[in-house]
């Protein structure tokens, strides 16, 4: 049996989710961002038990199928852009989305759009600033780096859509220190 969860981005995201478990004695054959697969059904009091728990630290269990597909699109997201060592792809997320899901891109595309109020490209854009903020933060890569890493063609493209999204140019960002700048995954 498989339950859906929202917000899970990161993986202390999935150790939660493994302690709220095991809170209400379950133990899960596997827990990914956003997906649980147990091995028998949850009881009623066990299921309104962990939705209490995670519901507490900011989760969701998703029962709604579009919910579902829109949560399975913004973890491919995340997981490609904050999860991988590059991002730097033959392949573009539109490939990517529709393969993982085994949907027609459009239809996603336009079930994004309809349930979230903005594109998947727009997801896609505001996940990749916030990496480059948090790459600017850690002041470890140059600028040409972090382009190349996220896949921008160049480091003029990528200082444009900063500019755009934030305001600053990175430059401009890097030199203020400005962390407080920065969003958490989920509220992308």
């Amino acid at each position: 049996m498989k339950l859906y969860i929202k917000n899970m981005v990161c993986p202390r995201c999935i150790s939660a989710v493994e302690q709220e478990l095991a809170k209400i004695g379950i133990i899960p054959s596997s827990v990914r961002l956003g997906e649980v697969i147990l091995n028998r059904p949850l009881t009623l009091d066990q299921r309104e038990s962990f939705e209490k728990h995670i519901s507490a630290i900011g989760f969701e269990l998703l029962d709604d199928n579009r919910k579902r597909i829109i949560d399975r699109i913004k973890t491919l997201v995340i997981e490609n852009i904050h999860h991988t060592l590059s991002i730097k792809q033959k392949e573009n997320f539109s490939n990517i989305i529709a393969r993982d899901l085994h949907r027609d891109y459009s239809f996603l595309s336009n079930l994004f759009s309809e349930v979230e109020g903005r594109t998947i490209e727009h997801f896609i854009i505001q996940q990749k600033i916030e990496k480059v903020k948090e790459l600017l933060v850690y002041d470890e890569l140059t600028l040409n780096e972090i382009a190349d890493k996220l896949g921008y063609s160049s480091v003029a493209y990528l200082s444009g859509q900063f500019k755009k999204v934030t305001g600053l140019t990175p430059t401009k960002f890097k030199q203020l220190g400005d962390s407080k700048t920065r969003k958490m995954l989920d509220s992308i």
